[in-house]
């Protein structure tokens, strides 16, 4: 996906939240906003948004010394989302389907997200957590499960932390042993890094490495070399985020997106309503 002009408001947003949370001095404050607002508008908007985030965070740790703004909110989702997980794998077990409840209840947690306009807080999480199991699922449920039982090498793209924790319930009913779990590199708002996932338990049911990079998403260009070939011979990849959707729908790759649509821009690329929560399959010769 490429950089469209409905998708600078949310960048100017999401600056003036993070140099607010980092910044107490106003002079500094201003002068950082300023800072960012200028890359923005400077910057080549041919890329995806998650590149354009990655490099107005990359000056923002810089700026700020700062290496991992988001690391208090990111401890609030992961301790939030596990004081739930003994209550919701109970209400999993009761479900009709709980694999078609387990995918819910990932792409559910795929709001945790600090850098989305239509984001809840770790404070939210109960309540939003009930309203996902009546929503329409947009997707095929089985054709998931169907290409994770024929695959041999699956790759499982992680996205935010807390909602890492979520991914785990979900791995455990997909063939873990042949799932290898990647986390972005280095922080990057509120994505999961190597951190999230021990916290989140994720090591216990599959390996879990990092792709060598701090962008909000999959651009395989930014990745490692072990990363990338990793991707190339994997039969499956599942891609959880809208960030990972963003990087990647273009790619020529089976890959299924598990996600919640959070902005119109998405909503209009992937022909789904904002709130919907999607499985998407992105065939290899498509």
């Amino acid at each position: 996906m490429k950089t469209t002009l409905d998708c600078l408001p949310c960048f100017a947003r999401q600056a003036a939240e993070v140099v607010t949370m980092s910044v107490d001095d106003p002079a500094r404050r201003e002068a950082l906003l300023r800072r960012l607002l200028r890359e923005i508008a400077g910057t080549d908007w041919q890329g995806s948004p998650p590149e354009m985030a990655q490099r107005l965070h990359r000056i923002i740790r810089r700026e700020t010394g700062i290496p991992d703004p988001y690391r208090r909110v990111k401890d609030e989702m992961n301790r939030a989302a596990l004081d739930l997980l003994p209550r919701l794998r109970d209400h999993l077990a009761r479900q009709p389907d709980p694999r078609e409840a387990a995918v819910r209840l990932a792409i559910g947690g795929n709001l945790l997200d600090a850098g989305a306009k239509t984001q809840i807080g770790a404070e939210d999480l109960p309540r939003h957590l009930e309203t996902i199991w009546p929503r329409p699922l947009r997707g095929r449920v089985d054709d998931l499960f169907r290409a994770a039982e024929q695959a041999r090498c699956i790759l499982y793209l992680a996205d935010n932390a807390g909602e890492i924790v979520f991914d785990r319930v979900l791995i455990e009913v997909l063939p873990a042993e042949r799932i290898t779990v990647f986390v972005r590199g280095a922080p990057v708002i509120n994505d999961a890094t190597m951190d999230d996932a021990v916290t989140a338990g994720l090591p216990e049911v599959a390996p879990v490495l990092d792709n060598g990079s701090d962008a909000p998403g999959t651009v395989l260009a930014d990745c490692s070399p072990a990363f990338r070939e990793w991707f190339d011979r994997a039969d499956l990849v599942i891609a959880k985020g809208q960030g990972n959707y963003e990087t990647l729908s273009d790619v020529p790759k089976r890959i299924f997106f598990l996600f919640t649509v959070k902005c119109p821009v998405v909503a209009a690329h992937i022909g789904e309503p904002v709130g919907s929560l999607v499985v998407k399959e992105r065939l290899a010769h498509e």
